[in-house]
């Protein structure tokens, strides 16, 4: 497997970690407000996956 495959799949565990985190902090507002922020963070370091590299 290479590097990128290992990344991508712990990037995917982080997301999937954090919307468990998102259900089980239903009903308290400042765990749900850091489950989203820590979903979001994952999200974006997930964007240079799917971003086309740029021919020099």
């Amino acid at each position: 497997m290479s590097n990128r495959t290992i990344n991508l799949i712990g990037w995917i565990l982080f997301i999937l970690s954090s919307i468990g985190f998102m259900i089980s902090s239903i009903g308290s507002f400042w765990a749900m407000f850091g489950s989203l922020c820590f979903f979001i963070a994952c999200l974006v370091f997930l964007i240079p996956f799917f971003r086309k590299k740029k021919e020099d």
